[in-house]
């Protein structure tokens, strides 16, 4: 595997330059020389101007044209929009080819790209549909807490109809090769309730019973060490405390939330079940301070500090 990562800078009106430039100023000569930028020269020199650090970009930025760059910080425009999904295309080509080893994604504005007329919703779909997978799984890794989705950028009513029992298998098979890989010899996995209380017995539901227990079984079945399902107001809590290694949450906000509220600068956003690697920023493009150079960077040396724990084949 190539030990090189390949950033791409997201959104250019956003903070994905500046916090892309930050995290680059930062590393060492070889740490650098194995770093690569997919974006456009001229926002990244304009980042590095608000930013105000001296960076030689040469070698380092895999330079692709946008109109009119660079354009103004903080404005929705559908140029951004496809600026950031060929960064991304080129950087998943590169990723295929296996001249970089895993991608690390600044943030996008889902509006931008789809004005543009990408119809994405968001990076993981995007990811999936560029690289030929039906579907990929969002999982958020901190140190004390790491959650894999179910489902995510979708309705809630449709995020319950989504948890059938093969995608909730799915789930925890991918949830269970990732931790394996990255050192984790016994994963120990807890599947999160869709109802109050899991339902209690059907008084506030059945799915619990119905779509949730059977994919838990079969885990069981194929030997791996996962219960469930748990009541959602309390398993992520037993999780950070050392109870579980991982929790499977069945939609967005359910895994989004305790996430955020414990490791909310540092919680990388990784993508499963895709032929090439992806590690991302876990917040948005923070339209309100692009430019400024206030945009803090210690998500994105999060999400690379993964990258290169993946490539390197750490366990």
């Amino acid at each position: 595997m190539s030990q090189i990562i390949g950033i791409t800078m997201g959104d250019p009106a956003g903070v994905g330059p500046e916090i892309s430039i930050k995290a680059l100023a930062e590393m060492d000569a070889d740490a650098r020389a194995r770093t690569r930028i997919y974006g456009n020269r001229a926002t990244l020199e304009a980042a590095r101007a608000a930013v105000g650090v001296s960076l030689d970009l040469d070698g380092v930025v895999v330079d692709l044209p946008m109109e009119g760059a660079p354009l103004p910080w903080g404005k929705l425009d559908p140029i951004c929009g496809d600026a950031a999904f060929r960064f991304i295309e080129k950087a998943v080509r590169d990723a295929e080819a296996g001249e970089i080893g895993c991608i690390v994604t600044a943030p996008i504005n889902k509006e931008a790209l789809n004005a543009a007329g990408h119809h994405y919703d968001g990076h993981t779909g995007m990811l999936a549909a560029l690289t030929g997978q039906k579907s990929a799984f969002m999982l958020l890794a901190s140190e004390r807490l790491k959650v894999i989705h179910v489902s995510t950028h979708v309705s809630l009513k449709t995020a319950i109809d989504r948890a059938t029992p093969e995608r909730i298998l799915a789930t925890i098979r991918a949830g269970n090769e990732h931790l394996k890989r990255v050192g984790y010899e016994h994963p120990r996995i807890a599947i999160a309730g869709i109802n109050p209380h899991c339902g209690e017995n059907g008084l506030f539901g059945t799915e619990d019973d119905v779509q949730v227990a059977p994919a838990v079984a079969m885990a069981r079945a194929e030997g791996i060490d996962v219960v469930g399902p748990i009541s959602a107001d309390t398993v992520f809590h037993r999780a950070y405390n050392g109870g579980f290694d991982l929790v499977v949450a069945q939609y967005h906000d359910q895994g989004h939330i305790p996430i955020k509220l414990v490791a909310f600068d540092t919680a990388v956003n990784v993508s499963l079940g895709l032929p090439i690697d992806r590690t991302s920023v876990d917040h948005g493009t923070a339209f309100d301070i692009a430019g400024t150079g206030k945009a803090n960077h210690i998500n994105m040396n999060s999400a690379i500090a993964y990258a290169r724990r993946l490539v390197s084949g750490k366990k």
